[in-house]
């Protein structure tokens, strides 16, 4: 249903002070604190075969602890830092038993785990009565100090929370969560079907080719240099310090890279069909295997995983194709089966029709044909290739 309200995330890039990164450290200490103790108290609860409250967790782990000299350093944060470790705790706790009882669809959730201070992501939750965006632009979080912001677009609605996170390169960004609505893109008669591969980043049934960045491969020697040099310091030093946020920026760059191109492709190809279709690959399997570097570096997890939000959100059609369709083997001309083929052959001709195929071309072809034909019948009709 379109025009409805949608929760999205804006992320901005922000500059603490020397001090205020002190007070965040700290901040992320504390919500770390009480995470694990949540955590450990509905552990301890389970175990016991008892039921707790909540309210009860909340007033053991933040309330009570706040007066221990062991936990009496918990008061130099914001309080709303401290609660908001605690909901995580426990939403982190819920979703594994609504994942394990099958209420949770999706990818299976684990059960959680503790936090460690050698984690390479830190972060802090705040709710509305823990942050503010000030007439100067700066964004103002409690017991921390007004922070600049990198605003790189406007913020469409007032944010309903904000989460600070400094990753693993040492750099600092806010995450809004803010509401907007949905406004679908104007229709069009354009359907097309996507083979992803490694040779070229993807083929279109309609003839595009889009060629692999391949970001990973092209910084591998200044990636391989950093670990290299990471390696060769002493372990607990400060220059090891100093060489891991190093190799982390390095390796950040990659990242980023990797996801402005994937968003710039999947917006292109969203505005331009109607229905897009794609092969389910088993990325998570293909990982395994001798390809796994180029499997990783080409993205093709969250190149799909943005396609499909994207159609999601403007109003277009977004279907993934069963792993198992021989989309390869297939003649998209005639539909006979021609058999498997290893990865070195690019180009075949039809046994049936003498039609000659490129590989890639044909497989595209045949995933908008399949995706048609399952969008026509959800309990599974013939896949009619001239369709």
């Amino acid at each position: 249903m379109y025009g409805a309200g949608v929760q999205l995330r804006y992320r901005y890039r922000v500059y603490p002070t020397p001090g205020q990164q002190d007070m965040l450290v700290r901040s992320f200490g504390c919500a770390r604190v009480v995470f694990n103790d949540a955590l450990r108290a509905r552990q301890d609860a389970y175990a016991a075969g008892a039921k707790i409250s909540d309210t009860a967790v909340q007033k053991q782990v933040v309330t009570d602890a706040k007066k221990t000299p062991q936990r009496e350093w918990l008061a130099e944060v914001a309080s709303v830092v401290l609660v908001q470790a605690c909901q995580d705790a426990r939403r982190a706790y819920r979703n594994w038993f609504d994942s394990l009882s099958g209420k949770r669809k999706g990818r299976r959730v684990g059960a959680p785990r503790f936090r460690s201070r050698k984690d390479t992501r830190q972060s802090i939750r705040l709710t509305r009565n823990g942050f503010g965006i000030r007439d100067n632009g700066k964004l103002y979080i409690a017991k921390v100090g007004e922070l600049k912001v990198a605003w790189s677009r406007e913020l469409p609605s007032e944010p309903s929370s904000v989460t600070v996170v400094k990753d693993s390169a040492g750099r600092y960004f806010a995450s809004f969560v803010v509401e907007t609505t949905d406004v679908p893109l104007p229709e069009c008669d354009a359907e097309v079907g996507i083979d992803l591969g490694l040779t070229t980043f993807a083929v279109l049934s309609d003839g595009k080719v889009i060629e692999s960045p391949r970001f990973f491969r092209q910084a591998e020697r200044r990636l391989r240099k950093a670990q290299q040099n990471l390696s060769r310091k002493a372990k607990g030093s400060r220059n090891r310090a100093k060489a891991r946020t190093r190799a982390a920026k390095a390796h950040a760059r990659v990242a980023d890279a990797r996801k402005d191109w994937a968003h710039k492709q999947s917006t292109a190809i969203v505005r331009e069909n109607q229905a897009v279709y794609v092969e389910d690959l088993c990325v998570v399997g293909l990982a395994r295997t001798r390809l796994a570097k180029s499997v990783h570096d080409a993205g093709w997890g969250m190149f799909t995983r943005l396609l499909e939000e994207k159609a999601a959100r403007y109003g277009r059609v977004f279907q993934r194709v069963d792993r198992w369709f021989p989309s390869s083997r297939l003649c998209s001309v005639c539909g006979v089966s021609d058999g498997p083929k290893p990865l070195s052959v690019r180009v075949w001709t039809c046994q049936g029709c003498g039609v000659v195929h490129d590989r890639d071309l044909n497989a595209a072809r045949n995933i908008l044909a399949a995706g048609r034909a399952e969008r026509r019948n959800a309990c599974g009709e013939t896949v009619s290739l001239s369709a």
